[in-house]
């Protein structure tokens, strides 16, 4: 059995449905989500110029490996509708892997622990409000020592 951490987010459409039905796809197609951290909202990351994001992190256990886990999530973002058009684009739906028991992978197409944890404060406080001890992999320090230093400003509030 494998233990991944899953990001869910997105900023179009009925937000809160919309992590509710990806949820509701992971539990059919992926593997028991054990825990949910609360909603949280926060301004977009990157393009700033979209509505704000609604962000939930699940711990999900699967017999999956990460690379059919990665083509299952992009199936379950298809079925939901999203359109893939250009990076950091306004989405109803984005699946990321943030870790993955505590492998590392770097794939073309697949970077476990997602490379961009430690800046993403929308990240870190469901993160952290699941598993503040959990240990980066690579940078060796805890998620809620990440979310210490973290330089990120967005304001991430619960939804």
């Amino acid at each position: 059995m494998n233990k991944t951490y899953l990001l869910l987010g997105g900023n179009t459409g009925d937000r809160a449905k919309n992590l509710e039905k990806a949820r509701q796809y992971i539990s059919t197609q992926i593997g028991t989500i054990t825990r949910s951290s609360a909603c949280y909202e926060t301004a977009a990351w990157g393009n700033t110029l979209q509505p704000g994001f609604l962000n939930q992190v699940v711990v999900v256990d699967t017999h999956l490996d990460a690379p059919t886990l990665m083509n299952t999530i992009l199936l379950i973002e298809k079925k939901m509708g999203r359109i893939r058009t250009i990076k950091n684009a306004p989405r109803n739906i984005d699946i990321d892997i943030l870790f993955f028991n505590r492998d590392t992978v770097n794939l073309s197409n697949l970077v476990i622990p997602h490379p961009e944890i430690q800046n993403r404060r929308f990240v870190l406080t469901p993160l952290n409000e699941l598993s503040p001890g959990l240990v980066h992999p690579l940078l060796k320090k805890t998620v809620h020592q990440l979310l210490i230093n973290c330089s990120d400003v967005l304001d991430v509030k619960k939804f």
